[in-house]
């Protein structure tokens, strides 16, 4: 075979697996990109949809709590054994029903139409607690409302507070993985 032909051969060759080499690791980098672009959309949604409304109403029911206790002049609504004064039960029940049954609706709207966008393999049990004192309290309440029956002016199971905790800390370190994740799709892109 003429010398001159198999150099063109053999470069021929060479261009080839270049080619085959530089495409293989051109799709690989390509589905990277892909694959961050999309984990990027996903924790954008989960901050957007569920995390900053949560935290938002969590903020504003810490806000909004600290409130009453100073118009109510303490930081317990009930006192062990002592029964709230009419005057003590018409403040809580107007604060029952314009600030904080509201609140609580909100992020049970949140919590079960946003299921999907929860951060972790598993609903964390301060969310489940969230939800057994939403329900016993908006039933019993409902009921007093509407049918006169007496309850004890709460739920009976206490507000959980590792459910804020939760929420802020799940805020935080999604907003520092949108960070992570955005500058790293950049760094993709160039």
């Amino acid at each position: 075979m003429d010398s001159s032909l198999l150099a063109a051969l053999i470069a021929a060759m060479a261009t080839a697996a270049g080619w085959i080499v530089n495409s293989a690791l051109g799709s690989r980098a390509e589905l990277r990109r892909r694959r961050a672009e999309a984990r990027l959309t996903h924790v954008e949604q989960q901050l957007e949809q569920l995390y900053g409304p949560l935290l938002f109403l969590v903020k504003e029911g810490r806000s909004a709590w600290e409130d009453f206790c100073d118009t109510l002049g303490r930081n317990v609504v009930l006192l062990n054994g002592k029964p709230l004064s009419e005057e003590e039960k018409a403040l809580w029940l107007f604060w029952v029903d314009h600030e904080f049954m509201p609140r609580n609706e909100a992020i049970q709207s949140l919590l079960s139409s946003k299921t999907h966008l929860i951060a972790g393999d598993q609903m964390p049990d301060s969310f489940m607690e969230f939800i057994e004192h939403h329900n016993a309290w908006r039933v019993t309440h409902l009921r007093w409302k509407e049918d006169g029956v007496p309850y004890s002016w709460h739920s009976k199971v206490n507000w959980p507070m590792k459910f804020e905790t939760d929420v802020i800390e799940s805020y935080e370190r999604l907003k520092n993985l949108q960070i992570q994740m955005a500058g790293l799709v950049r760094g993709m892109e160039t």
